[in-house]
């Protein structure tokens, strides 16, 4: 039987348009939210002062890190921030060995990277004990998340000890983590950090309140070429490939509901196609081989553009502003494709070479970040 030509055409249109629907729904419920850079170095006037600000500007979710030993004082904040109807993405660091060894901190040598023992010292127990205590103390005063990750950006000699330093300015890859010495030391930490991530799960399944928060993994740095560093550094790292191969043969999956990346796109020629097109590339290059609508999705958690000036009013405010929102043309078809389900701007506040508030206000740029895909 033939099907009259108006009829095939109502009926393709009818599929396109529940297509397009579902992929504006999948857009709309990407979490949105900025970084909220250490809120303990502020007073809580000023915490109190910067969450209104937040409120107002439409802000309902922010991210930032704690330590067990600054718990009381983070907790008090997300009750203020809940108060304000902002929910947080809370950054957990696991506990360690009692009398790990500790990298020391030399800031002229190595710049960035930051001083504490190695991740292969983490203590899957004291550990879990630790966070079963802090979510039976959210779920106490009433406190839901919006995200739950363990650990930050380990694929940097910067945040994992069990580099060397001085490295040999590399960057490792999979075959590396069993054949390679530091390769293999590094791998050994990477085992103890899943220990530790199973426990902050069930920690997590175990809630009251947070049992259906988002669990994501640490962060990683967007390095996805390995040998020799582009440019020379000190240190090594691991490509974003490896760690995740290896992560995920050592069950990362069944720990987690979506991966976490940063990105610190280029921000060269505002405005140009061509540029426009390489940063939409690189995007592409970074997020389609691990972000997935049938496997696991992406969050990613810091990206943003750097402020060279402090001025006021700075004279980069129309230049960021235009990479803001070609970047967000680039988010929400990820988001459509439901490769992203997470999107949170690196900074609000907190670290001034990338804030979003600035001389007194929002910036256009921040304005841009908040508006809707």
């Amino acid at each position: 039987m033939r099907v009259p030509h108006v009829a095939l055409f109502a009926a393709l249109g009818l599929f396109l348009s529940t297509d397009i629907q579902a992929a504006a729904a999948q857009a709309r419920d990407v979490l949105r939210g900025v970084d909220f850079v250490r809120p303990i170095q502020f007073s809580v006037e000023e915490q109190n002062a910067k969450l209104s600000e937040l409120q107002s500007a439409g802000v309902q979710i922010i991210r930032f890190g704690m330590y067990a030993q600054d718990e009381d004082k983070n907790l008090d904040f997300i009750k203020r921030a809940q108060a304000h109807r902002i929910s947080a993405v809370l950054i957990l660091h696991g506990l360690y060995t009692p009398g790990a060894p500790e990298r020391p901190f030399r800031p002229k040598e190595f710049p960035g990277m930051w001083p504490g023992p190695p991740l292969s010292a983490l203590d899957p127990e004291r550990s879990a004990q630790y966070f079963q205590d802090l979510l039976g103390k959210l779920d106490a005063s009433g406190l839901t998340l919006a995200g739950l990750e363990l650990e930050n950006e380990i694929n940097m000699a910067g945040n994992d000890p069990d580099f060397r330093l001085p490295g040999e300015g590399r960057v490792l890859g999979l075959a590396d983590l069993s054949s390679d010495p530091e390769g293999q030391q590094v791998a050994k930490g990477y085992l103890q950090y899943l220990k530790v991530l199973e426990a902050l799960k069930q920690a997590r399944d175990r809630s009251r309140l947070n049992k259906r928060t988002p669990l994501l993994p640490t962060s990683l740095v967007d390095i996805e070429q390995e040998g020799p560093w582009p440019t020379p550094k000190p240190y090594d790292g691991v490509s974003i490939g490896a760690i995740m191969a290896f992560l995920r043969a050592h069950g990362l999956d069944r720990l987690v509901d979506a991966y976490n990346l940063h990105t610190y796109p280029w921000g060269d020629h505002p405005g140009d196609k061509a540029s426009a097109i390489h940063r939409m590339r690189a995007l592409r290059a970074l997020v389609d081989p691990i972000c997935s609508a049938s496997g696991k999705p992406c969050w990613i958690t810091e990206w943003g553009f750097a402020y060279a000036s402090r001025a006021c009013p700075t004279p980069e405010e129309k230049d960021h502003a235009l990479l803001v929102q070609e970047m967000m043309g680039d988010f929400a078809q990820l988001a459509r494709e439901g490769r992203l389900t997470g999107l949170i701007y690196y900074s609000w506040t907190g670290d001034p070479q990338f804030d979003l508030t600035r001389c007194g206000s929002v910036s256009e740029a921040g304005r841009r970040v908040l508006a809707p895909f």
